[in-house]
Order: structure tokens, then C-alpha cells, then sequence
């Protein structure tokens, strides 16, 4: 089949009464649910599988997917406005994000949000109507010992993300992958670090941790220093300032670019995902900023590449599972279902015997990107006024925003004491001028790294041939040594220089 054969199929799926309905309906409550913390598209999707059992299994993904890639724009939201992630691909969004809406840009930072993802649906879906099922392939390629790898070097990379010292960010690492622990052996599954706490058993919750680390110790901070603690918001004078300017252009249409490729990537990859590929276009723009000491204090290009980065990632990844039957993530994972249920089997043979769903999904998403962008862009001036309210009463609704959350994860209010000491602990960090970030993100790669280097060394038996007898596996691992290198040769760099 042609490409132009396969856009055409594409677009005549896609473009259906009922498809255009359930694209901006799955949009609509993506976009919702990434605002509120807790919920996240897999909950979401769940609730909605036995409804999609009543429906065309192409308006169902549609649906689905329309959830997925709204809900990572939906995330950047509350981000940006009160430095609560509503997603985890959102934790990176919140240094910069924040930092510009405390200096009256929020709706430049909102606006390049939008754009930028909008930006990167669109070169994503015509990739994956060009190269898509071939790239597919590829994903076969990694295994426990790539995976390892590539998250060794990631967690390397988060180092960078801190503005704090090298030292004080592995402290951080190091304590997001203790945490990541507990919970049930992922091997065995012996539980570790429960204290036998019924609600830690399946693991501590990403949400709770962002919420508490991110937004209630921010509450906890103003409400030490009362109304001298919050600075004013500059506000917006006039409707073009709600948006990016052209210098905003100019300096995010490169981190967009290559944010768009390294989500496209990180994507097609299991256990990539969004979360790793936002934090990793945000290292990479930060290594290659002119300025790097900018980040962190409102760089619109550690909102840009991001924010690209984890919608590229999110249509990605429907191509290892409908061309593979492979999930890349927990949402692939229940969609997966949904098919088999329906007696759709994901594989090589999905393309040439039901195109119209593999392609259909595909325009589907050029769609929904459209419908995101029109829904959304127009709202921008409407979520800035969120920042007039005084303290007094912004404070008591985020704090309000949080608990709800939490309780809703599970419907248990250790939930809630659990975020609540995430926030104090947050709170204590601000106080000593440890960064929170390198924490989450290592929270978040942990149970990856684990995982995969456990099955790395039983199908090893026992050793670590794997890691340099696999090519893919070997260069990873000689990136992180030439990273560690790196820094130490900086160090003693520095160190000789002041002596």
C-alpha cells in the first residue's frame, strides 16, 4: 500500500461523523483529566472499556488515543499556572513554566504549550504515515540490557537537571530510586517497604509525589512568609502579550524540532513514554542552551521542547502496539485489551488486513491536535485570570485541588497523608536548597531500571555479558562512563583552577 493510498484510507476513517465525535469527545476529556491531578488517562480509559465494547473498535482507539495525547497538553495546565503536574510527562514543565507565569507570561508559556504539541502531532502523524510500521521493527532491538542502559544514562542526564550542585542532585537520584522500591518485588513479588500499609503495596503513586513535592510544599512556603512570600503577578495589558512572541518563536523552534524527534523516538521504545521523553529534551536543551544558567527561571525553551517532546511521544507509541502487539506503556496496555476483547489482534498482520484502523488512528491524531489548538488557544486568556486571585483564596483551592486528587486514586485517605508528607518533605528541601526535580524523575525511572536489569541478568544467568556482548547495549553504557568521565574531569578541572 502507498503512502498516498494509506493517507487517503487514513482520513476517510478518520473523518466519519461518529470518528470527528469521539475524537473531540477523547480530546475534551484528556485534556480534563490531565488538569486534574490523580486521575490520568489509565483510570480514565478503564472506566470507558466496557462503553467501547458497543462501539466501531476504529472509533474506539480513536477515542482512547484522543484521551492519551490530550491528557499530556492538559498536564502542562495546572504546571504552569500552580506548579502541580497533572501528568508526570508535566514534572519538567513545572521549573520553567512557573517561573514564567510568576513574571506575567503565563500565557506565553500556555501558548508555546499548545503549539509545540500541536506542532509535533502534526510532523509525527506524517511520519508515521511515511515510515511508521518499518520503524516499528526497531523496537524489537531492545531488550532487558538495552533497556538498562538507557535509563543508566537517563538517570545520569537527570543530574543535569538540578540547579543545585552535582552532589546534592545524585543525593536526590539516590533517594527517588529508594522510593521507587517500594512496594512488591517486581520479580518475585515479596513486598518491600510496606510496614504492611495496605495502600503501599502496589507502590508509591507518581502523582501523589508530584503533588506533594511540587505543589504543597509552594503552599506550605507561602504560607510561612504570608502575603510577603507571594510576589505580585505581572498581568498581561494587552491580548497579544497572552501569547508567544516572536522572540518566543525564535527561541523555540528548535527545541520543538528536536523535542518532536527525541519523543518520536523515546516513544516507539517500551517504557520510554512520555515522562522519559520530556525530561530528556529538557537536558538536551539545557546542554545546548548558550545560557544555561536560564533554566529554571523561565526559559520558554524548558517549555517548548518538553511539552513536544511528550505529545510526539504519546502518538508514537500506538505504533509498536498496533504494527507489534507490543504496549509501550501502561495506556498501550489497556487498549491492548480493548482490542483483544473485540478479537482484534495487534500485529504485522494489522496493516494489511484492518488499515483502516492502523491508519485511521494515525489522521485521527492530525485531527485531534487541530482540535486541541481551537479548544484550547482561545481558553489561554480565561486560565491567566486564575492568577488574579489573591493568595487567600488561590492557596485554600490548590490545597483543596491536591486532596481530592489523592483521595481519588484509590478512595483512601492515606493517600492524602501520604501527599501531605511529600509536601513537607518538599517543603523541608526548598528550606536546605535541594531541587525536588532529580527526585521524581528518578522516582519515576526506577521501577524501569530495576525491572529490566533483573531480567537482564536471568537471561544472562547470573552474569553481565549482556551489557557488552549487544552492540546497542554496549554504546549506552560507554555513554554513561564518558559522562561520568565527563564530570569528574570538570571537577578536577575546577578544583585545580582554585587551587
Amino acid at each position: 500500500m502507498d503512502v498516498l493510498h494509506s493517507i487517503a484510507l487514513g482520513f476517510a476513517t478518520a473523518l466519519t461523523w461518529q470518528n470527528l465525535i469521539y475524537c473531540f469527545i477523547g480530546v475534551f476529556v484528556g485534556t480534563v483529566i490531565g488538569v486534574l491531578p490523580g486521575l490520568g488517562p489509565v483510570p480514565t480509559i478503564s472506566l470507558l472499556l466496557p462503553f467501547s465494547f458497543t462501539m466501531d473498535v476504529a472509533s474506539a482507539v480513536i477515542l482512547m488515543a484522543g484521551i492519551y495525547y490530550g491528557a499530556q497538553y492538559g498536564g502542562s495546565i495546572t504546571a504552569v499556572l500552580v506548579r502541580i503536574p497533572g501528568e508526570a510527562s508535566s514534572v519538567v514543565t513545572c521549573l520553567d513554566g512557573y517561573a514564567m507565569a510568576r513574571q506575567g507570561r503565563a500565557g506565553a508559556a500556555l501558548g508555546i504549550a499548545a503549539f509545540g504539541s500541536f506542532i509535533a502531532g502534526v510532523l509525527v502523524t506524517a511520519a508515521l504515515f511515511v515510515v511508521g510500521p518499518a520503524l516499528a521493527d526497531f523496537a524489537l532491538a531492545f531488550g532487558p540490557a538495552e533497556y538498562t542502559a538507557l535509563v543508566l544514562l537517563g538517570l545520569l542526564l537527570v543530574t543535569q537537571l538540578s540547579s543545585g550542585s552535582q552532589v546534592d542532585a545524585l543525593l536526590m537520584v539516590a533517594f527517588g530510586l529508594l522510593l521507587s522500591t517500594v512496594g512488591k518485588d517486581p520479580i518475585y513479588g515479596t513486598e518491600r517497604f510496606t510496614f504492611h500499609i495496605f495502600s503501599l503495596f502496589d507502590g508509591l503513586n507518581i502523582a501523589l509525589l508530584a503533588m506533594g513535592v511540587f505543589g504543597v510544599a509552594e503552599l506550605l512556603i507561602m504560607a510561612e512568609g504570608g502575603s510577603a512570600a507571594v510576589q505580585p503577578v505581572v498581568q498581561p495589558k494587552r491580548l497579544l502579550e497572552l501569547l508567544p512572541n516572536r522572540a518566543d518563536w525564535r527561541a523555540s523552534a528548535l527545541p520543538i524540532l528536536r523535542g518532536t524527534g527525541l519523543g518520536f523516538f523515546l516513544g516507539l521504545l517500551p517504557g520510554g513514554g512520555a515522562t522519559l521523553s520530556s525530561f530528556s529534551s529538557y537536558v538536551l536543551e539545557r546542554r545546548l542552551a548558550q545560557a544555561p544558567e536560564r533554566f529554571g527561571h523561565g526559559a520558554i525553551e524548558g517549555v517548548a521542547g518538553p511539552e513536544s517532546a511528550n505529545n510526539a511521544a504519546a502518538q508514537s507509541a500506538f505504533v509498536p502496539l498496533l504494527s507489534l502487539g507490543i504496549p509501550a506503556n501502561a495506556v498501550m496496555g489497556v487498549i491492548l485489551g480493548a482490542l483483544l476483547i473485540q478479537g482484534i489482534t495487534p500485529g504485522p498482520t494489522l496493516v494489511a488486513n484492518r488499515p483502516d484502523i492502523f491508519f485511521g488512528v494515525i489522521a485521527s491524531m492530525l485531527i485531534g491536535n487541530l482540535m486541541l489548538i481551537v479548544l484550547n488557544v482561545p481558553l489561554i486568556s480565561l486560565f491567566v485570570q486564575i492568577l488574579r486571585l489573591p493568595g487567600s483564596i488561590l492557596a485554600p483551592l490548590i490545597i483543596v485541588f491536591c486532596v481530592i486528587g489523592a483521595y481519588t486514586l484509590s478512595n483512601n485517605v492515606v493517600e492524602v497523608i501520604i501527599m501531605i508528607g511529600f509536601g513537607i518533605a518538599g517543603y523541608l528541601m526548598r528550606k536546605v536548597d535541594l531541587d525536588p526535580a532529580p527526585l521524581v524523575l528518578a522516582f519515576v525511572l526506577g521501577n524501569i531500571l530495576e525491572t529490566n536489569f533483573r531480567q537482564a541478568l536471568l537471561v544472562g544467568k547470573g552474569t553481565l555479558a549482556l551489557f557488552y556482548t549487544r552492540p546497542i547495549a554496549g554504546v549506552l553504557i560507554a555513554c554513561s562512563v564518558a559522562l561520568i568521565a565527563l564530570q569528574v574531569g570538570r571537577a578536577v578541572m575546577r578544583r585545580h583552577d582554585a587551587a
